[in-house]
């Protein structure tokens, strides 16, 4: 699995970038559950601009990595995995959107460690993996800025902006499923 890391990937600016998200984590969550929402919406804003622009450095100056391949979805599953206990512990009743969310992101690793194993690399990010990611933390931004600056909660938009998420999210999981598919075929032929 980590035959095609070299030591120079360590160092580049798209892996470095993956690396501060997963870094951003602990204090991003320590700020949230301490209803801290303004300093946790600005770790979080980092956060998705750092994930916006990791992928754009390492194709526009050549920094694609097999490091960067592993770090970059590492990154946003964690990352995804935190906003979403925190959301639960702020707002319970939006747990069936986020069990729908968990299930398509373990679907993702389980697929991707499986082509791992047979040799080959899983796809690059697409635009439909990268938009769902944008709505999630558009929706995430909305719920606590409205909780945060106008002490404004409702459970319905909560709801409702996760759903539409969710339903993008498993959109991305049946196309990236077409390619994994697709992938294990080529294998087999």
């Amino acid at each position: 699995m980590f035959k095609d890391v070299k030591a120079k990937d360590f160092l580049t600016i798209p892996n470095l970038l993956s690396v501060l998200r997963i870094i951003l984590i602990p204090p991003f969550m320590y700020f949230f559950l301490e209803k801290n929402y303004i300093m946790s919406a600005v770790l979080l804003v980092i956060s998705g601009l750092s994930d916006a622009f990791d992928g754009f450095i390492a194709r526009t100056f050549n920094q694609v990595t097999a490091l960067g391949k592993m770090l970059d979805p590492i990154a946003d599953k964690l990352t995804l995995i935190a906003i979403m206990v925190c959301i639960t512990i702020f707002s319970p009743i939006v747990l069936p959107v986020m069990v729908i969310l968990i299930i398509k992101d373990v679907v993702m690793l389980i697929g991707g460690s499986r082509l791992i194993k047979k040799g080959i690399a899983p796809p690059a990010a697409k635009w439909y993996g990268k938009v769902s990611t944008f709505l999630f933390y558009v929706s995430v931004c909305l719920i606590v800025f409205l909780k945060a600056a106008f002490n404004y909660e409702s459970d319905i938009l909560s709801v409702s902006l996760l759903s539409v998420v969710c339903l993008f999210m498993i959109f991305a999981l049946i196309k990236y499923f077409l390619i994994y598919n697709s992938l294990i075929k080529k294998v087999k032929e």
